[in-house]
């Protein structure tokens, strides 16, 4: 009896195995019915205007600055490597080694300009010097309350000739504003004063003086007794016309 339960046991045991096989490959057909899915333009377009499906990868423009700053980072960043060696910059000194380069550009721009702020100052002192500035604000109040041909005199008389013409043609300008030929403000320029002329026997000879003072004034020509002879000249002839205007 027991070697009969003892072949069951055993057929038993293979058998389970082969059935669990079957059963595991067995084929199943779906027979459900298939629908076809029409997509249109319109669904596409969703899915185009949608920023989040756009994989483009737009790579920026370098310019010449993004060059100049990867050159002088790569310059420094050799030197202290030489320097310290390649395997010591880490840490705080491999920081420090990223931010240099912009240290150094900073500094060197902090002189460019310290630089150009004091030759401008010192350009301002010279002119101050020189009794060759007047400010804006001066301008308007010589034209408006001092006896310019009084200042003209003194600048004569200390030989400041350039100064002198600056004085002359002021008081060109004092003198046509009084007769009402121009409408003098602080804002306006020589060229909006000879616009503003209408008389034609005016307006070459102001010309000419302009012409004169922005060569001599601002062109910083330097001016001596004979030159300025010369270029008073044209003042006093404009003068005598305004004098009959």
């Amino acid at each position: 009896m027991p070697r009969i339960l003892f072949v069951c046991y055993f057929f038993l045991l293979f058998a389970a195995p082969a059935s669990g096989q079957q059963d595991s490959l067995e084929v199943r057909y779906d027979d459900a019915l298939l629908v076809s899915k029409q997509i249109t333009d319109e669904d596409l377009l969703t899915y185009r205007d949608d920023p989040s499906y756009d994989y483009e990868v737009v790579k920026a423009q370098r310019t010449w600055w993004d060059d100049f700053k990867d050159w002088l980072g790569n310059q420094l960043l050799r030197f202290f490597e030489w320097l310290f060696g390649g395997e010591n910059a880490v840490g705080y000194l491999a920081a420090f080694l990223r931010i240099i380069p912009y240290i150094l550009l900073a500094i060197l721009i902090f002189i460019l300009i310290k630089f150009f702020l004091n030759v401008n100052a010192n350009a301002l002192r010279q002119s101050k010097k020189d009794g060759a500035y007047v400010t804006l604000s001066e301008e308007e109040h010589l034209i408006k309350n001092e006896d310019i041909q009084e200042l003209i005199r003194k600048a004569l008389t200390d030989k400041n000739y350039r100064l002198a013409i600056r004085y002359y043609y002021l008081y060109t300008l004092q003198v046509m504003t009084d007769k009402n030929l121009i409408d003098w403000q602080l804002q306006k320029t020589n060229d909006d004063y000879l616009k503003e002329l209408k008389r034609t026997e005016l307006k070459e000879p102001f010309r000419t003086i302009t012409r004169l003072y922005d060569y001599i004034w601002y062109g910083n020509f330097d001016m001596d007794e004979a030159k300025y002879i010369k270029a008073e000249h044209a003042f006093i002839q404009l003068q005598k016309t305004l004098t009959n205007a």
